[in-house]
């Protein structure tokens, strides 16, 4: 356990701002009780906390963003924006990875209330459980593309319902009936809005909403691999629609390993913000995501609340579009297909 000034304080019978001066070499303190403290502090192996005085200052120049990951090219272009807007604010930004462990992000998000970082920019973990007492961490804060509806704060998201809707309608215009849905782990607000236009756009078409064709993929590749096996050899859908990127490169993966084609036997469209999309084999219909400007946003919003401390919290949404760009994986089976 740290030792603390209010430990020493304690120790010595003094007063925690007695101690707190006496470190400071204050003329206030008599040299005697400067000489108390400092040998019972050496004893201790006291370290003061670094970031005090910019407590004092009440600003670190610091900003914690708080990702999953790097890997995805979503959270890496979204990170590109935010350092834009904190660079030009002359703020640091510090990087933070939950790897989908919300027991991480708590113990994360508990160590920078010290003071460490001025404000938080997070995208959470789809793991099992929730982060506690985000409503009295007393740092702004600000959700960006993975958010938590319940808790009081700015959100910075695109428009999933509508997504997942055009990803239907899309493929509905293709000629596609049987259309499944690839959910990831977890119960992210994102997935389950996309979900929702998913289904809505299956009930105005009046297609099968048959709960076989929604499916939950596992944190384990075999066991997805297993699961999209199964899938794809039993109630065979013309058409997958992928709510992350991994999943939608995982339906990929199976449709390979078992020989079916996409296009033809299988139209395939996924949420993703890959770079080389259009260089797949077929190149793949996206949803995609405006992750740098998403990024910008979140850090304009958070610096906004900084600049306004002791305000209160606002509860705004802000919604960034995504866009759909059709490429091979759902062209109609009429059209010739070049590889």
């Amino acid at each position: 356990m740290a030792v603390t000034i209010r430990k020493i304080a304690s120790d010595l019978n003094l007063a925690v701002s007695t101690v707190s001066k006496a470190l400071r070499d204050s003329h206030e303190i008599s040299s005697e009780t400067k000489a108390r403290v400092f040998e019972y502090a050496a004893k201790l192996d006291y370290l003061p906390n670094p970031y005090a005085s910019s407590l004092k200052k009440r600003r670190s120049g610091n900003i914690a963003i708080i990702v999953p990951e790097v890997s995805d090219t979503f959270f890496s272009e979204a990170i590109n924006g935010i350092e834009e807007v904190a660079q030009r604010m002359g703020y640091h930004v510090m990087i933070y990875l939950t790897h989908e462990d919300v027991e991480q992000e708590q113990s994360i998000i508990h160590n920078l209330r010290n003071g460490r970082v001025d404000g938080i920019l997070i995208s959470v973990a789809a793991g099992k459980g929730e982060i506690t007492h985000l409503e009295e961490l007393k740092i702004p804060l600000v959700f960006f593309d993975r958010v938590r509806e319940d808790v009081m704060a700015t959100r910075v998201v695109t428009n999933d319902y509508e997504s997942g809707y055009n990803a239907v309608q899309h493929l509905v215009l293709q000629g596609c009936s049987r259309i499944a849905f690839l959910a990831p782990v977890g119960s992210l607000a994102i997935i389950s809005n996309r979900m929702k236009g998913y289904r809505q756009a299956l009930m105005d078409n009046g297609l099968d909403t048959d709960l076989r064709y929604v499916v939950q993929c596992s944190d384990n590749d075999r066991e997805t691999m297993m699961i999209l096996t199964d899938l794809l050899t039993s109630v065979r859908p013309d058409a997958i629609v992928g709510s992350v990127e991994k999943v939608t490169m995982q339906a990929y993966a199976a449709c390979q390993e078992l020989n079916i084609s996409i296009p033809f036997d299988v139209k395939v469209i996924g949420f993703s913000h890959l770079q080389i999309a259009a260089l797949l084999n077929p190149s793949l219909t996206t949803i995609t995501q405006p992750a740098y400007e998403m990024g910008r946003a979140a850090a304009t919003a958070l610096f906004k609340k900084l600049s306004k401390k002791g305000a209160e919290i606002e509860n705004e949404v802000i919604e960034i579009p995504s866009v759909l760009i059709e490429r091979g994986s759902t062209l109609r089976e009429s059209i010739s297909y070049k590889v």
